[in-house]
């Protein structure tokens, strides 16, 4: 079936009814620059130990392959804004500084919730079919987004919109309905470089392209083993993820603090201090972070992070958290304790 803009219409204004901000509509497809962008970054190996980048690649690059069934792609934006930029915690070296995405409860559960309401709706009311993503598929959102008009991708390789700056979660709706398209939005980022300038690890080789293996949201949360040395001081206190190319966006002068409750930052994790955290056991730290994107690393991971952390505190009174976990079960755990204390005992040396 094929939908007119007043049925477009209506589904915007579900959409928006059911909390997202943005709403565009793209077609089943990609174009062939897509393909050949990440043909290039995965043969470059920058994905890292993302194998799930490699694994089904023909469906990543084309919607309508990952089910032969879609015609057209809804993609929805849910502004997840926080209430000031996140680069001003970075200089509180005894706090644990966490991507703004992950300071409240996970995104994927509450974008799906709504999405499949959304996709009910649809089916009831024009007798198509649909299946809904949330970052868990071989789906490319950020090029979707782009081609449905809700923003375009910049030189960060993130989205960025000129409405709500870098902060947009996307979620996607495929379906058989023949929706008339958006048109793409037009990359705004012109002669700007803040983003590539900030990166505390150079993961940027140039403009658009990212190499996940230095990146410090990859380093913290997608990769398993230890951090590289050449890494961790640049880490500083970032225990979870990195929002310096994010935050610097210039676009982000547009941007406002979400109206959505479930993401304003918990109590616990506004200014939360590395000694207390360098102390949960597996039990505390899955309350903690219970409906946490972080729980998903699991506590051995985030105890490894948050001793980097404290290596880089340059705080000595801090060194007695990192040498009670020398002998941690976890070997991630130990040699990152070893790493953390004897950045302290230098800097107790050179006092």
């Amino acid at each position: 079936m094929r939908v007119t803009e007043a049925r477009k219409e209506d589904i915007r204004k579900k959409a928006h009814a059911e909390g997202f901000d943005a709403v565009g509509f793209a077609s089943a497809t990609l174009p062939s620059e897509v393909a050949q962008r990440l043909s290039t970054w995965l043969a470059a190996g920058h994905h890292g130990s993302m194998i799930w980048m490699e694994d089904r690649q023909s469906q990543r690059i084309s919607p309508d392959a990952l089910w032969p069934g879609a015609k057209s792609v809804i993609m929805l934006g849910l502004n997840y804004g926080p209430d000031g930029s996140p680069l001003r915690k970075l200089s509180l070296k005894d706090q644990a500084n966490i991507s703004v995405y992950a300071q409240n409860k996970d995104y994927h559960d509450i974008i799906k919730k709504r999405l499949k309401r959304i996709g009910r709706w649809l089916c009831d009311t024009h007798g198509c079919n649909v299946k809904v993503f949330v970052d868990t598929a071989p789906v490319m959102e950020k090029p979707l987004a782009a081609n449905a008009g809700i923003g375009w991708q910049g030189k960060h390789t993130n989205l960025v919109s000129r409405e709500y700056g870098s902060w947009l979660f996307l979620g996607a709706i495929f379906t058989t309905a023949e929706l008339l398209e958006d048109l793409p939005e037009e990359d705004h980022c012109g002669s700007c470089t803040s983003c590539l300038d900030i990166c505390p690890t150079d993961a940027f080789p140039g403009p658009y392209q990212l190499d996940a293996r230095r990146c410090i949201s990859y380093l913290t949360i997608e990769h398993k083993g230890h951090i590289p040395i050449e890494y961790r001081k640049a880490i500083g206190n970032r225990i979870y993820g990195c929002d310096d190319c994010l935050a610097v966006c210039p676009w982000n002068k547009f941007a406002q603090q979400t109206d959505e409750i479930s993401f304003h930052t918990r109590e616990t994790l506004k200014a939360p201090l590395l000694a207390e955290l360098a102390g949960l056991d597996d039990t505390a730290f899955r309350e903690l972070f219970r409906a946490s994107p972080i729980k998903r690393i699991g506590r051995d991971r985030f105890v490894r992070n948050v001793m980097i952390a404290i290596g880089n505190s340059e705080n000595p009174d801090l060194m007695s958290y990192a040498e009670e976990l020398l002998e941690d079960h976890s070997e991630l755990v130990r040699e990152a304790a070893h790493w953390a204390a004897g950045e302290l005992r230098a800097i107790s040396k050179e006092a």
